[in-house]
């Protein structure tokens, strides 16, 4: 294989896996802003932070419904993504849990 043939190989290898991984991408959320029918106002902040700390529970539940979701699509944006992450850091150990694990 010529040195020409094998940069052609690579390159077409990189646009493949480029092209995988770009489809993988998340998209954007059309509920955004949005409230489910029957509710006041989208999730915000306090709604997340709680989600985020019954993510374990809701997570074993949702492999058995299809009622259960991990992640609540009809959100506020950036503040119930905040507190969602909140919610798992404070479960999964929070900002001192790598401390106690080096002990």
């Amino acid at each position: 294989m010529t040195s020409r043939s094998r940069r052609l190989v690579t390159a077409a290898a990189v646009v493949l896996v480029l092209t995988l991984l770009s489809a993988c991408a998340a998209g954007a959320n059309p509920a955004l802003d949005t409230a489910p029918a029957g509710a006041e106002d989208p999730a915000g902040f306090w709604y997340g932070l709680w989600q985020g700390m019954i993510l374990p529970v809701t997570f074993v539940v949702s492999l058995f419904t299809d009622t259960v979701s991990i992640y609540e699509v009809h959100n506020s944006g950036n503040w119930y993504d905040f507190g969602y992450v909140l919610g798992i850091s404070f479960v999964f150990g929070g900002p001192f849990g790598a401390s106690r694990a080096r002990r």
